[in-house]
């Protein structure tokens, strides 16, 4: 049986490696992205599923938040296809929701993964299913990158709930600048897992003081 990374598409193939993918999938990690184990699926043949768009996403029940995030991906997706201008004017969008945004108060790490969740079953498949339809290639490229970072992401804060930080001691967070792809290790991947971009696009987050 083969096994498939949600993020970089990494396969595990017990018969190639000789050893049952359950056997290691609680503590294993994938060695292009590093996603755990744990989010690995079964392979099966892609198969076109039609997804309804929930009520609550249409366009003015949206925050300023979601916006922002909108707003900031597509400046990315933009940038990745050199359209400058574009970007530009999207990343000042992004700005100003980010601004505007009220502050979030009394969230926790269940809070946001319940989002991320939300993220992932809810709206990708929204925002795929018109992206579909109206044959918007860069919107569909965006979704694409946007899922895969979710998941990583997702798979970051319940691994932060499980083991705490711990995790991160000893070693550095990298960021793609392009695709925000989250990844943790001494140096960043050479080529992005996501949107294949070189490693000099990542950015090292450094830690915050607290005051």
């Amino acid at each position: 049986m083969r096994y498939i990374c949600p993020i970089c598409g990494y396969v595990y193939d017990e018969e190639k490696e000789g050893r049952a993918f359950s056997e290691i999938a609680d503590g294993w990690f994938c060695p292009i992205c590093g996603a755990p184990g744990t989010v690995f699926t079964v392979e099966e043949p892609r198969e076109e599923a039609v997804v309804a768009a929930p009520e609550t996403d249409s366009p003015e029940k949206q925050s300023f938040g979601e916006f922002a995030a909108l707003c900031s991906n597509l400046a990315r997706g933009c940038e990745k296809q050199y359209l400058e201008e574009e970007s530009a004017l999207y990343r000042r969008l992004a700005e100003y929701f980010t601004a505007v945004a009220p502050k979030a108060k009394g969230k926790n790490l269940e809070d946001l993964a319940s989002c991320l969740r939300n993220d992932l079953s809810g709206f990708y498949p929204a925002l795929r299913q018109a992206a579909e339809s109206a044959k918007d290639r860069g919107i569909l490229r965006v979704c694409t990158w946007g899922e895969k970072v979710t998941r990583m992401l997702l798979s970051l804060v319940e691994r932060c709930q499980k083991e705490g930080t711990d995790f991160l001691k000893g070693t550095s967070v990298w960021v793609c600048t392009i695709c925000g792809f989250i990844y943790i290790g001494d140096n960043p991947p050479e080529i992005c897992p996501v949107c294949k971009v070189p490693d000099w696009k990542f950015e090292k987050v450094e830690g915050r003081r607290s005051v």
